[in-house]
């Protein structure tokens, strides 16, 4: 009798060491922890994905640069928050009566439904983006930002300046079109090559008021809302003409 019973505990033993699938219990241990250890690592691997995209969208908002960058992209936040045909402030401080005369902020509601941001016409390549890094850490930059040309602002895709605003998915013309398209102002149209041709640039303006340039000389040119005379912008507090 206690032979059969020593018999069926081996046995009763026997069939609790052998785990579903054929696996022994050692075995079937530690397909558990693989198992665990999988979904731990799934998990991890989700967050880091939302966490990333979430930093990607963010990366494309105004308040990044600030945030990243405070210094010198403070002003230049405030300039974007900015709201079009009100009362705004360029980068430099200065009061600007209508905040559409500003390039960045005329821009702030055209596109997407979202709007454009900094991103919208600033497409960084690597090599601008680590010049600008070192340039951030060292301090090797003039604050404020120096106001920058289209030729400069392009330097970096090897594309000339008028790339910066005609192109196929800004303003999809040429500069015979832009003629055209402002024929109406006559003898005062700013882009007949007169004296040559100008920067898009030397007129509009993306981080303060725009200026009719031709001013400079022609003080019967027609000034745009909100836009100024040549000599108006020479007395601005912080612009280096």
């Amino acid at each position: 009798m206690t032979d059969e019973k020593n018999a069926r505990t081996r046995t009763d033993q026997a069939a609790s060491d052998t785990a579903s699938n054929g696996q022994t219990a050692p075995e079937f241990a530690k397909s558990r922890k693989r198992r665990k250890i999988g979904v731990i690592v799934g998990v991890v691997a989700a967050v880091l994905i939302a966490a990333g995209a979430g930093f990607w969208v963010w990366h494309e908002q105004p308040s990044f640069c600030n945030a990243i960058c405070h210094s010198p992209m403070d002003p230049y936040l405030q300039m974007w928050q900015s709201e079009p045909e009100q009362q705004g402030v360029d980068k430099y401080g200065n009061a600007v009566e209508n905040s559409s005369a500003m390039l960045a902020t005329a821009h702030k509601y055209v596109g997407d439904e979202d709007g454009m941001t900094c991103l919208g016409c600033h497409e960084p390549t690597l090599q601008e983006q680590m010049s600008e890094g070192v340039l951030w850490m060292t301090g090797g930059y003039v604050f404020p930002l120096e106001e920058r040309s289209t030729d400069e602002l392009m330097r970096w895709h090897m594309e000339d300046g008028d790339e910066f605003c005609l192109n196929e998915a800004c303003h999809n013309m040429s500069r015979t079109d832009l003629v055209a398209v402002t024929a109406d102002l006559g003898e005062y149209n700013p882009h007949a090559a007169v004296h040559g041709e100008y920067e898009c640039g030397d007129c509009h303006k993306a981080h303060r008021a725009s200026v009719n340039y031709c001013s400079q000389c022609h003080e019967e040119a027609p000034i745009p809302d909100g836009w100024m005379t040549w000599h108006e912008s020479e007395k601005l507090p912080g612009v280096e003409l």
